[in-house]
């Protein structure tokens, strides 16, 4: 599963490229000055060219790389709420690299609909994002965490448990 998110990830940055490249050099040109930022309503508080939006891309294509560096390091330690043991932990560290696969491709998948919006904004001069963006991605991005932690944490006492209860049975005989 973790391969598959690896590679829609790859797939999501390599549409941002796409878009920005196709937005800068296609047949259907950009304005002069183009959104780069915009207010907690949507509104377009900061101009520039069009070249900044090789941006979004490049911010990218280094959390990619960032966080796919941060999933492939072998942690010992975990601030989890279950004991991290040697019967759990190669269970806690796969559902950490998933967890970080999961965030990395919504992330991914926010930049290249920020980058496409803002590509439509200027093409059709109404300069305007959706200011349900930011709390629809917050609120999926906790799910993700939650969702990643729960599955952690009851796996990890589950394997706890069974660890123990094999112990049990060994020192009983």
């Amino acid at each position: 599963m973790r391969k598959t998110l690896e590679a829609i990830c790859l797939g999501i940055l390599a549409v941002l490229y796409w878009i920005t490249y196709a937005a800068l050099h296609g047949v259907e040109h950009l304005p002069d000055r183009i959104p780069t930022h915009f207010d907690i309503s949507g509104q377009p508080n900061a101009w520039g060219s069009p070249g900044f939006l090789w941006f979004l891309p490049m911010v990218g294509a280094g959390l990619y790389l960032l966080l796919t560096a941060l999933g492939s390091i072998r942690f010992r330690r975990y601030n989890l709420p279950v004991p991290v043991t040697d019967a759990n932990l190669s269970f806690i560290q796969e559902q950490t690299r998933m967890m970080v696969a999961w965030i990395k491709c919504e992330t991914l998948c926010l930049f290249a609909y920020l980058q496409w919006s803002i590509i439509q904004s200027a093409r059709s001069n109404e300069f305007r994002l959706s200011p349900l963006m930011i709390p629809v991605f917050l609120v999926v991005i906790f799910s993700t965490v939650g969702w990643r932690l729960t599955m952690m944490i009851r796996g990890a006492r589950a394997r706890a448990e069974s660890s123990d209860s094999l112990k049990s049975t060994q020192n009983f005989r």
